[in-house]
């Protein structure tokens, strides 16, 4: 008889580390960080939100420097120029140091509470990622995430329901294994592809989605669309030969 997966609810974890990859958001990231500490309050004995600039030209450096004078939990990382999303979030992944790694944009289009959902599943599973089960964007965009999904897919093989889902979850050990080289909007692809050839466990599990209320979503520009393609097909190429080189050690071990 079919048994129902059921989860390892824990009520707290050890520690973790938040990452917030940050572009011109000043009207956003107080708001976040200090969401962030109440909420990782009550599900973490110890943690930090590691605040990665990603070259803003706004007051972002600004306010998260303040927000670091007086709360030694907020670790701020300053891009001097904008080198992207990738980018920013290999940084904070790089600057993380804590049992748990977590990450989100800092575009207030996630409810921070469902963390527990995911922190519920962590026991079992390597990586447990989310997915927007009524995502909150324009039509055009969710027409592009389909299109990009199911390029993935044909591509790469990865069995997600959304990949590009900024909620995402994993143990350390995941960090501590694989190297990321996606500077652009690719670097969840990379995660994910690389995981799984790594053979790490993954769960996906819904999460809220709401409309970003307060400055501009940069992600559908045509550079980034463009540059995502690019680092795509150079991904492809990346994750063939690993795993060709995987495969004759695995030859090698074996005679």
């Amino acid at each position: 008889m079919y048994k129902k997966e059921m989860p390892q609810i824990t009520g707290r974890l050890s520690s973790i580390s938040l990452v917030f990859p940050a572009y011109n958001e000043e009207l956003n990231i107080e708001k976040s960080i200090s969401e962030a500490i109440r909420v990782l309050t009550q599900y973490a004995d110890k943690f930090e939100v590691i605040v990665v600039n990603d070259g803003s030209a706004d007051k972002t450096a600004e306010i998260v420097n303040r927000l670091a004078e007086t709360d030694g939990r907020v670790i701020p990382v300053h891009h001097e120029k904008n080198r992207g999303y990738g980018a920013a979030i290999g940084s904070g992944f790089k600057k993380s140091c804590y049992d748990f790694v977590f990450f989100t944009d800092s575009d207030l289009q996630f409810n921070l509470e469902e963390i527990s959902e995911l922190i519920k599943w962590i026991n079992n599973y390597d990586i447990v990622v989310g997915y927007r089960a009524k995502r909150a964007d324009p039509m055009h965009r969710k027409l592009n995430a389909w299109a990009w999904n199911q390029l993935v897919r044909a591509l790469l093989g990865i069995k997600v329901r959304d990949i590009d889902c900024a909620f995402k979850l994993f143990r350390r050990k995941v960090f501590d294994t694989i190297t990321l080289n996606s500077l652009g909007a690719m670097v969840n692809t990379e995660l994910l592809a690389m995981s799984a050839q790594h053979g790490f466990t993954m769960k996906e599990v819904p999460v809220s989605h709401y409309p970003r209320e307060k400055g501009q979503q940069t992600g559908a520009s045509l550079r980034v669309i463009a540059k995502a393609f690019v680092e795509l097909y150079k991904m492809r190429g990346r994750l063939k030969r690993h795993f060709a080189v995987q495969q004759t050690d695995k030859v090698t071990q074996g005679g």
